[in-house]
């Protein structure tokens, strides 16, 4: 079967190779089911990870994190032989596309425990769209212990996670979410205005929100001003989740003004969907199926992806800059 192969020399200090092989097919194996990939989305932590960036990844390895695809194949003492034949969307633990193989191939083995089925309102390119973005987007709103009646404030709306995270905030039933982008041209109709600066935010939210801050805010951009602006339009018992840090080499240091945290009891919350477990996958992927299914969330249309065949993934792919729409790996 064809794959792409991150591959690079222990201990070397040198960039990884990123290359399109040919390597036998997989079989099922106890505790893993065989899937054939129908589409795999190429994300910025699979690109950051053909770097190199993530210390953990072992080599040689096949990237990949999103996917949608079909069961052919499980062991013959599994307890899932009847999910032969059936439709499946997944997203990446701690291990997937990292230390076993992902599914930037025609087949890839994926732990049994992790098997979610495809919701039935997505086609098989919209599933593969799904995983990253929205169960990163559902961590945040529950480490936030998000409830219902209470409001949400996503910075980087217009970003995969941010615009999932408004989606996601609506399905468990907060009363409002208030929107910001760092983007001076994203203009559409929000609460907060697109140009959104570091001053001005904490005033905006009170006066849109009854005199009141936030109960949580979801932080997609990782930019430290923004972070400290926002942090103070927190209300009374806030929470305060992140995903996000600099990376154009400017300071990751916080400046936290503890006197105003310890009378709100503020909390600050980080969130990295890279240490979720097995099972942690499974039932985010399961509960957003249902989601999807009754209409409450919805993904972009087939035609705001851009699709690439996975002879060219790499080139058209990995190596693309400057494209805002989702890159997808058409594999059938």
């Amino acid at each position: 079967m064809r794959a792409i192969q991150i591959n690079k020399l222990a201990d070397s200090a040198e960039t990884p190779k990123l290359s399109l092989i040919t390597k036998p097919q997989p079989r099922a194996k106890p505790g893993f089911a065989l899937v054939k990939v129908n589409f795999a989305a190429i994300l910025p932590s699979d690109r950051l990870n053909a770097k190199g960036l993530f210390p953990y990844t072992s080599f040689p390895r096949t990237p990949g994190r999103d996917y949608s695809g079909v069961v052919v194949e499980v062991d013959s003492s599994s307890s899932f032989a009847s999910w032969v034949g059936e439709e499946v969307y997944g997203t990446s633990d701690s291990e997937l596309g990292f230390t076993l193989d992902g599914p930037h191939a025609e087949y890839c083995l994926i732990p049994e425990e992790m098997l979610a089925k495809k919701p039935t309102r997505l086609s098989r390119i919209q599933a593969a769209t799904v995983g990253v973005p929205f169960t990163t987007a559902r961590r945040c709103l529950q480490r936030g212990r998000v409830g219902k009646d209470e409001t949400v404030l996503v910075l980087g709306f217009t970003g995969a996670v941010g615009s999932a995270a408004v989606q996601v905030a609506k399905a468990m039933g907060c009363k409002r979410v208030f929107r910001a982008s760092r983007n001076p041209e994203d203009e559409p109709d929000v609460l907060l205005p697109g140009k959104v600066a570091a001053a001005g935010i904490q005033e905006q939210v009170l006066k849109l929100n009854d005199g009141r801050g936030v109960d949580v805010v979801v932080d997609t951009v990782g930019q430290i001003s923004l972070m400290k602006a926002a942090f103070q339009a927190l209300a009374v018992r806030g929470r305060y989740t992140w995903i996000a840090a600099p990376r154009d080499g400017s300071s990751a240091e916080f400046p936290l003004d503890i006197f105003q945290a310890y009378r709100k009891e503020a909390e600050l919350i980080g969130c990295n969907t890279a240490i979720k477990s097995k099972a942690d996958v499974a039932e985010e992927m399961k509960i957003l199926a249902k989601w999807f299914n009754a209409g409450l969330l919805e993904t972009s249309d087939e035609g705001d992806v851009e699709l690439v065949d996975l002879d060219d993934a790499i080139e058209k792919g990995y190596e693309r800059r400057g494209s805002k729409k989702h890159v997808i790996i058409r594999i059938t």
